[in-house]
């Protein structure tokens, strides 16, 4: 081949290698049912199914656009429309979602039910570590244990799995006949493998489920995932690098409070750049008038149905907010573990952020929106920690900040600085918070509680408590116990003294 004719066929060659192309990727995440807009970081009238649906058919207008969902569409006993409707709205996302990861709330009703709702949807559900007898996963996509997609020439892979988390979760009895778990880390190394080498995708997605700080750890140790879409945690975090990595994270929150979009921009073939963030679903964006209808009729029979749900416990005069959940800010979880550590008689209460999924609206609050924002039941456990062992859990507790396993907590004041805790402090008498806080001492032997599932569940926590005296599962229910403040008026947030970040 002459030099001109080597210049005129790379010539013809070029504009192909720097065609420039853009996927955008929306996700929605942790939707627990509910269908209706709800209060939410202060707001009423937030989320909501249909504003959510609105969104999805219009983005889906655009062909280089994917829809994917990171599981949790359910939630047993809250709020009430999951108990009875299920998964009505499973077949609505048809022709709008391409692939949804299974989330452990999918498994509360039981596996037959789960495949009830199942064969009523077109899209796929993925999970990469929950096998088989023999081993194969039980979720496949034409005999393969992930997607691949091609939009405009660039082929996407997507895969989920079952974080150590949700393993937990999930009652063994609720999964499918002849199937068990697989350590997460390896399945998603064989994901990623497999879908580089032998797809030859030029971008691998992680749609869900697992903790916020599981996601993080994977990217560290699995490299070749480009964009995890952040789910379980109920975070709500913008787009980002993981640090250490070349992946990118964003979570969208919950309850379609918001959505995720992701545009990942390629020349040729290879992955360039990616931006995006979260789409706040607020009363700015359009319902889809259908959807809003079909909801609102069948809302309406719940009430007449259930109304023991949706009578007023009690008045707030002022929102007990949930802003800083995850922060040792929060209102809620100020308010909550005050009632709680009164009642237990115990110098502090802690309980994880992971317990609270919303705030308390100003004015009447129905048993509807007390269980949306504390749904899941606890009893109250009691233990004696000596002063070094109470400083080693709250250590623990900020060890976690900006996570589900950080602790609200009543009790305990300090700063954290430099990410170390300075200043503990611990009510003198725990019947007389008048008297006022003391420096903890060491060698003192302190009565704290916390929830059941923090004693006995929560990782780091129970194998701290492992170590504590006269550890007691008591009977005191804690639905129970915060039900009764509405109904008498003790609904006062106690004022903020505790850790400024």
């Amino acid at each position: 081949m002459n030099k001109s004719l080597a210049l005129l066929t790379s010539l013809l060659f070029l504009p192909a290698c720097q065609t420039t192309r853009t996927v955008t990727l929306v996700g929605m995440t942790d939707y627990h049912s509910h269908a209706v807009p709800f209060y939410s970081e202060g707001e009423p009238g937030q989320g909501g199914v249909a504003r959510a649906l609105a969104f999805l058919r219009e983005a889906k207008t655009h062909p280089d656009t994917l829809v994917v969902s990171g599981g949790d569409t359910l939630n047993k006993g809250v709020p009430t429309w999951s108990d009875e409707y299920g998964c009505v709205e499973w077949p609505w996302f048809n022709e709008l979602l391409d692939v949804m990861a299974l989330g452990n709330h999918d498994l509360d009703y039981g596996a037959e039910t789960f495949e009830r709702c199942r064969a009523g949807i077109q899209y796929p559900l993925l999970c990469a570590n929950l096998v088989r007898a023999d081993g194969a996963p039980y979720f496949q996509v034409e005999g393969r244990p992930y997607l691949v997609r091609e939009v405009g020439g660039v082929r996407l892979g997507f895969f989920a799995l079952a974080g150590p988390d949700m393993q937990r979760l999930v009652k063994a009895e609720n999964l499918p006949a002849g199937t068990r778990w697989t350590d997460a880390k390896e399945a998603a190394r064989a994901m990623v493998g497999a879908l580089r080498n032998e797809e030859h995708v030029d971008a691998v997605v992680l749609i869900g489920h697992q903790l916020r700080e599981d996601d993080e750890a994977l990217a560290r140790e699995v490299p070749g995932i480009d964009v995890i879409m952040g789910s379980h945690s109920h975070y709500r975090g913008e787009l980002r690098v993981i640090p250490g990595t070349r992946t990118y994270y964003l979570s969208p929150y919950q309850y379609l409070a918001y959505l995720s979009e992701v545009r990942l921009h390629f020349r040729g073939r290879t992955l360039e750049r990616v931006e995006g963030g979260l789409v706040k679903l607020d009363g700015s964006k359009r319902e889809d008038a259908e959807t809003a209808a079909k909801v609102g009729e069948l809302q309406r029979a719940l009430v007449a149905k259930r109304p023991e749900r949706f009578e007023v416990l009690g008045r707030l005069t002022k929102p007990l907010r949930d802003e800083g959940l995850s922060t040792g800010e929060s209102e809620v979880g100020i308010w909550a573990t005050e009632v709680l550590r009164r009642a237990a008689g115990a110098h502090a209460f802690f309980a994880t952020s992971a317990g609270f999924r919303a705030g308390l609206p100003a004015g009447n609050v129905t048993v509807e929106d007390f269980y949306g924002a504390i749904p899941y039941r606890n009893v109250v456990v009691t233990a004696e920690l000596t002063g070094a062992q109470l400083a080693d859990w709250v250590a623990l507790s900020e060890s976690k900040a900006g996570t589900d396993g950080y602790s609200q907590r009543s009790g305990v004041r300090y700063e954290v600085r430099d990410g170390r805790v300075e200043g503990l402090q611990v009510l003198k008498d725990p019947n007389d918070p008048r008297a006022g806080y003391e420096p903890v001492k060491p060698e003192t032997t302190y009565r704290v509680a916390t929830t059941d599932f923090q004693a006995f569940v929560a990782a780091g926590y129970k194998e701290a408590l492992s170590k504590a005296r006269n550890v007691r599962r008591t009977e005191l229910d804690v639905h129970e116990l915060l039900k009764a403040a509405l109904r008498t008026g003790a609904t006062e947030a106690p004022p903020r003294d505790t850790a400024s970040h």
